[in-house]
């Protein structure tokens, strides 16, 4: 297994297993569907927002409070689309 296979692996656990139910359906299936599609960078950029707790990291998301500026980047947005788009698809709220 190389070190990408692994970190893949890694990353993908941690956003399933992130201990914040709400929070492991958004973050689990977006690292299903994307890791392996982002660059190195993106990935940093996803694992920083892994390390912050998980009702920030969640409220960010649904958009109940704002998102800092060093986190506010691509993947943020990236995480956001993904959601809206999950929701939409399901009929579900669009509001968090």
């Amino acid at each position: 297994m190389s070190i990408d296979d692994t970190r893949l692996k890694r990353l993908k656990f941690r956003a399933w297993h992130r201990g914040f139910r709400e929070a492991d359906l958004i973050l689990g299936p977006f690292a299903d569907t994307y890791a392996h599609t982002l660059t190195p960078e993106q990935l940093d950029a996803f694992e920083a927002l892994m390390e912050q707790p998980d009702q920030d990291l969640y409220e960010w998301i649904v958009e109940r409070t704002p998102t800092p500026a060093e986190f506010d980047g691509e993947i943020m947005g990236m995480i956001k689309t993904f959601r809206f788009e999950a929701f939409e698809a399901r009929g579900g709220p669009r509001g968090g």
